[in-house]
């Protein structure tokens, strides 16, 4: 073998060969034998050493014919010695052809080239990434007489590297994704640079319809990716269908020798698929559909492509699903909000709309009450009594529906009043004439402003302890049918900003629920303190309490402890009297406004642990109380509002 010229500047591979070449290169003094010649003997050398080298390694000479191979080469490549010698090696991809002519002009010019990195072709047509080191050697003359090269196979390194940073970049990618469309596709371009395929899919399983269908769908061709979505197989069906089945991953070499391949998916969507990988997507012990890679651009698929690709699928399964339940949530989320606004325009008209009835039967029983004052029958006041409080409760859940929904409509108050004041003179001889009343048009004024006018809360300074004893005192007697026995503890406290209307509904909302959960010779107990970031009113009752599931929804919508059927319309403040359900919410929209905080801690009673279990609504009658003692430790509610510690200004809500 002709012998290089000097020692390459470098090395071709790495610098363990570099220090390997010159070590064997080098002559050792031994004794010399007339039969052996010395160049022989360097020769023997040089080929014992690239027999040894791991990597493939050839010699061209000038015309770039083949002049030695060593087994690397033949084990790597395929072709053997006798295939190639006094041959070109067809091993040049057509697109790399130019680029290889212009890096052996660089070579000839350079005469040492290292780390070239390019691709050559194996006999079978795989191609190969490739690390090329090359150098001219010379005959003992100076004359460049051919070159050597050494080729390093890193298909599978630079596999791995790609791969690692896909799945890098997928893992640090899937957190970002809240739409599930855009993971997908996502997860499909990775695959299709990843694996080098003109496509790839995600085939979800629709388990109501028992179908496939493609979720996401990224093709070279881009008409045939949109075509795909739109296309759904049966289950049992397909390649897709047997990987599904199965549990295995499956490559499809050759689509028309496939016993699985739905033909008609690919009339469908106007495309031509040649060959296929498919893995399943498990979600722990269940799959939810199969990822595919489909046209693999040079060769076959591998084993290497089934291990990459179950990678990719075992990591975007959770996420997938946890996508597709955040889409069905938001989804959710969205026809609520449409129809919570369509309940809250129902109820705000029909609470608009109640007022004039409520008001005209209100008015009409007071005039009955008049005709009917002289009546001998004692029974007319017992029936009116019940009509004008059934009348109030009307009326007052009206208040509170606009207090919920804090958007009041006075179209009907500025009608009215126009046509009061573009009918004032008419109206004041109509009245005169029928009633003889001068003032009677003011009062109808009045009327309409208190019906129909503006009632905006204004916050104002106010002493928590003082209030809360005053009106307590007041509605002391709303409940002294009641037999229950309610005690104060007020201390001295610093002043709040509130409205005071909003301020009593708060105290007189609780201390009815407070009421008509206790049962007759119960305990009710009112405190005003000072807390530690403001003023506190706690108002706790010794009564059912109310269950778990109930606590977590009762400040939350229009929602009773009672169960529907044992829902009652009594007295206010008797026993069970069945609430509307709104005042507890009202508070907790109110704390929103006005920025103080309402939290419950409730117990219910051991005796009546369910909800539809009742309370015989007095102590002396209840079969599992043997004393006051045995219910007052049986269960019971505290509300807490903790008022904020801030000046009036700051302090003061926007309504």
């Amino acid at each position: 073998m002709p012998a290089v010229r000097g020692k390459p500047s470098g090395s071709l591979t790495s610098a363990d060969r570099q220090q390997l070449i010159p070590n064997l290169m080098e002559e050792q003094p031994m004794p010399v034998k007339k039969t052996e010649n010395l160049s022989e003997r360097t020769d023997h050398r040089y080929r014992a050493f690239l027999e040894f080298l791991p990597d493939p390694v050839f010699v061209f000479n000038l015309d770039a014919t083949v002049s030695y191979l060593n087994p690397a080469f033949v084990r790597i490549f395929g072709w053997t010695a006798e295939e190639l010698e006094g041959r070109r090696i067809p091993f040049v991809p057509d697109h790399l052809k130019e680029e290889t002519r212009q890096g052996n002009q660089r070579l000839f010019k350079e005469k040492v080239v290292h780390g070239v990195e390019t691709k050559r072709l194996t006999k079978d047509g795989r191609i190969l990434d490739i690390l090329l080191d090359a150098a001219i050697f010379y005959e003992e003359e100076n004359e460049p007489s051919g070159q050597v090269a050494i080729l390093r196979d890193i298909t599978r390194e630079k596999r791995i590297n790609r791969s690692n940073r896909a799945l890098f970049r997928i893992a640090k990618a899937l957190h970002q994704f809240q739409r599930l469309d855009e993971l997908l596709d996502f997860i499909t371009k990775e695959v299709q640079d990843l694996l080098e395929v003109k496509g790839a899919a995600v085939i979800l399983l629709d388990e109501a319809k028992k179908e496939f269908f493609f979720r996401a769908a990224t093709y070279d061709d881009t008409e045939a990716g949109k075509k795909f979505k739109e296309i759904r197989f049966p289950v049992d069906k397909g390649n897709a269908g047997y990987v599904y089945r199965t549990g295995k991953p499956l490559i499809v070499p050759d689509t028309s020798k496939s016993p699985f391949f739905l033909k008609e998916v690919d009339a469908q969507a106007g495309y031509e698929t040649r060959n296929m990988l498919f893995v399943p997507i498990w979600i722990q012990d269940r799959k939810i559909g199969v990822l595919c890679a489909v046209n693999k651009e040079d060769g076959e698929f591998t084993q290497e492509d089934i291990d990459l690709l179950g990678t990719i699928a075992s990591t975007v399964g959770l996420p997938i699903e946890n996508a597709g339940i955040n889409e069905e949530l938001n989804r959710s989320y969205k026809e609520v909000k449409s129809l919570n606004r369509a309940k809250d325009r129902v109820i705000h008209h029909l609470s608009h709309e109640l007022k004039t009835p409520v008001s005209v039967l209100t008015a009409s029983l007071g005039l009955l009450e008049k005709r009917l004052s002289g009546h001998t029958d004692p029974g007319w006041k017992r029936i009116l009594d019940r009509a004008q409080r059934n009348l109030h409760r009307i009326l007052e859940m009206q208040y509170e529906i606009e207090d919920i929904l804090h958007e009041r409509d006075y179209k009907s108050y500025q009608m009215i009043s126009t046509l009061l004041d573009v009918c004032v003179d008419e109206l004041e001889v109509l009245v005169s004439e029928k009633l003889g009343e001068a003032d009677a048009v003011q009062k109808i004024r009045l009327r309409v402003e208190e019906l129909f006018g503006p009632r905006d809360s204004l916050p104002q300074e106010i002493q928590l302890d003082r209030f809360v004893e005053e009106d307590i005192e007041v509605l002391r007697r709303r409940f002294a049918h009641r037999q229950c026995r309610l005690e104060t503890r007020i201390d001295s406290v610093a002043p709040i900003w509130i409205p005071q209307d909003v301020l009593h509904k708060i105290v007189e909302g609780l201390v009815r629920n407070a009421v008509e959960n206790t049962p007759d010779r119960g305990y009710i107990e009112v405190t005003v303190r000072k807390g530690k970031n403001g003023p506190e009113l706690e108002i706790k009752d010794f009564g059912v309490g109310v269950t778990e599931d109930n606590q977590r929804l009762i400040f939350e919508s229009n929602f009773s402890t009672h169960e529907t059927m044992q829902y009652t319309s009594r007295r206010p403040y008797d026993f069970g009297a069945g609430g509307k359900g709104f005042d507890l919410l009202r508070m907790k929209i109110f704390s929103e406004r006005y920025r103080f905080k309402i939290r419950m801690i409730s117990k219910r009673c051991r005796f009546i642990p369910q909800d539809e279990d009742l309370c015989p609504g007095n102590i002396y009658a209840c079969e599992h109380c043997q004393s006051v003692e045995d219910c007052l430790h049986s269960g019971g509610t505290t509300v807490i509002v903790q008022f904020p510690m801030t000046d009036r200004v700051s302090s003061r809500a926007q309504p």
